[in-house]
């Protein structure tokens, strides 16, 4: 440094160096990510996505203005991913951020555009803001939402919020869930990057898969799959089939869907699934091999017999490598419900919420795409699966029960008061009991060797592909031993709840991430919803350490800074005096 001093022109040299610096920190950006589970790294999917881009988009980001702190990190958040998204994109995506209507000063002109966002899927929250000093209450709205612009599309809105509620860990006996909303908060900056690259690739694909909802065996009635067929039309193509009507093609439906079958198949139903199959079709199944509801044991109050509904499907699940067995499937980590224990000195009943070991808690034994990092998956009554060989077929176990399960063979008997007269926890003794299993490979058909030329030809002329008693190509299936993961039960005041909430429980456990990371998983091949999953672990200070510390911090971090400047320029002063006394 001292040799460029020496130069007539130096400080010219040292303003190209400082230009030379700020063009350098503005167009080479670079990260480096040493968290342990890479939550500042894009993942390649995303990359390859974004690189693809062949037009501009724009993002609209409403979370801004004067925000609560939680808010406002995760508004800090989101700039900084769109900041990302923009440089591995060579600028094709840019992004604005703004309050809608602020410039707006007639409240009715402020009230329509927001009412014409809310059309558009913009959603608005009401924060009330108590200051302890004054008592003075302020109330805000609060947008936590984005507009992703693509052409001429209509704009995709992107609900920056987590979908779901984090809660403390808590005994499932005693304890009532307690929400943590820190980590409900975390949670919510580690979907962001699944948001928008879900919004950008919705935006920017050619082709929409197909998604079939099977009819003709008593499937589920629409108002028990209202969830499912809202979250389906809105991420593909979607419509029913009628299995007694025709044949399903793969050329048309991308998957099949089976979702709480009642009525037995026949041979004619199995052998138009299975040609579909054989031709590299995908099917999900959610079968309920047993009859147990609890609508009609609470109508009841009173025992029932889960029995065998006879589907007639075991033989072609078996052909392709799992047998549902016919048992009901227990675990002491379960959810609770509602039961009358007694009456109240009024004579009302008394309510209390009691586990219900036939709703056990799921989760994976594995770190499949499908459910790594995934949520608990709430099942109501499933039975156990068995994985069997199957030539070529490889079996992945997407979901299992936890450590304290059982089986009850059928007929079994249920009963309100099975939980509170059954003490023998010791029968609780297996674990990790299959509910959910992914079937990979090139499957054989039900009906191979067995059927006569004549009906082969007849299957050709009515499905228009040759019989096949084998697939031509890898496919994939996927086995739930129970529907109710996808149905959802109806509240009598607000109609249909989400999949995987319970009524009167403010809770929804992660089953339309299962379902959405399945579909995606058949018919998808970018990996994106891998990172609905994204894990963020959330490292928070010792509360009551920080409480007891906090003054000795404050020192640290304000006035030692302070006294080591004026240390530096007292010492400095001392050593120019030293050196240059006369």
């Amino acid at each position: 440094m001292q040799k460029i001093f020496k130069y007539k022109y130096w400080w010219l040299v040292v303003i190209a160096l400082f230009v030379s610096a700020v063009y350098l920190s503005n167009n080479l950006r670079y990260r480096f990510d040493l968290t342990a589970e890479k939550r500042f790294s894009i993942s390649t999917s995303t990359k390859t996505l974004l690189g693809n881009i062949d037009s501009a988009i724009t993002v609209k980001l409403f979370l801004t203005g004067d925000l609560p702190a939680d808010y406002r990190k995760l508004s800090n958040a989101t700039q900084d991913l769109l900041s990302e998204f923009r440089d591995i994109s060579h600028n094709q995506i840019n992004f604005e951020v703004e309050v809608p209507g602020e410039k707006l000063g007639d409240d009715s002109l402020k009230l329509q555009l927001y009412d014409s966002l809310a059309r558009l899927g913009v959603v608005f929250e009401r924060n009330e803001d108590v200051s302890a000093g004054t008592n003075k209450t302020t109330d805000q709205v609060i947008i936590p939402s984005a507009l992703v612009f693509y052409k001429n599309q209509k704009p995709f809105a992107v609900d920056l919020r987590s979908s779901r509620k984090v809660f403390d860990n808590y005994n499932v006996v005693n304890d009532e869930p307690r929400e943590n909303k820190e980590a409900t908060l975390n949670a919510a900056e580690a979907l962001l990057e699944f948001k928008f690259a879900d919004a950008i690739n919705k935006l920017t694909r050619n082709y929409v898969p197909t998604i079939a909802y099977l009819l003709g065996n008593g499937e589920a009635v629409p108002g028990k799959v209202s969830d499912l067929i809202q979250t389906l039309r809105t991420n593909y193509r979607f419509g029913p089939f009628d299995l007694k009507q025709s044949y399903p093609s793969p050329q048309q439906i991308d998957a099949l869907l089976i979702v709480k079958p009642t009525i037995p198949f026949t041979d004619e139903d199995k052998l138009k699934i299975d040609q579909y199959v054989m031709h590299g079709g995908k099917v999900i199944w959610f079968v309920d091999k047993l009859y147990a509801e609890l609508d009609s044991l609470m109508r009841s109050q009173a025992d029932f017999v889960a029995f065998d509904r006879n589907l007639n499907l075991d033989d072609i699940l078996f052909r392709y490598g799992v047998r549902i067995n016919g048992d009901l499937l227990q675990d002491l980590n379960c959810s609770k419900i509602p039961i009358v224990t007694g009456q109240n000195t009024d004579g009302s009943p008394r309510m209390q919420r009691l586990p219900w070991p036939y709703y056990p808690f799921l989760s994976s034994p594995n770190n499949n795409p499908i459910t790594k990092n995934l949520e608990r998956v709430l099942p109501i009554f499933p039975s156990s699966i068995d994985t069997v060989r199957a030539y070529g077929i490889e079996k992945t176990i997407l979901l299992a029960s936890d450590t304290n399960s059982r089986i009850l063979n059928s007929p079994a008997m249920v009963s309100l008061n099975s939980v509170a007269d059954d003490p023998s926890f010791q029968t609780f003794n297996k674990s990790h009991l299959p509910v959910a299993v992914l079937l990979e490979g090139k499957f054989t058909s039900l009906f191979a060797n067995r059927l006569t030329k004549q009906v082969q030809d007849s299957v050709a002329k009515a499905s228009g592909e040759l019989f096949s008693g084998s697939a031509q190509k890898p496919t994939k299936q996927i086995v739930v031993s129970d529907a109710d993961v996808v149905t959802n039960s109806v509240s009598p005041t607000t109609g249909p709840l989400p999949m995987g909430e319970l009524p009167l429980e403010n809770y929804r456990f992660a089953n339309r991430e299962f379902f959405l990371n399945s579909i995606d998983y058949l018919v998808n091949g970018s990996g994106i919803f891998e990172l609905r999953n994204k894990d963020f672990t959330l490292r928070l200070l010792d509360k009551k350490k920080v409480e007891a510390q906090k003054t000795t911090w404050q020192f640290i971090n304000i006035a030692v800074p302070v006294l080591l400047i004026i240390l530096f320029g007292l010492v400095y002063q001392w050593n120019r005096k030293r050196k240059f006394a006369v």
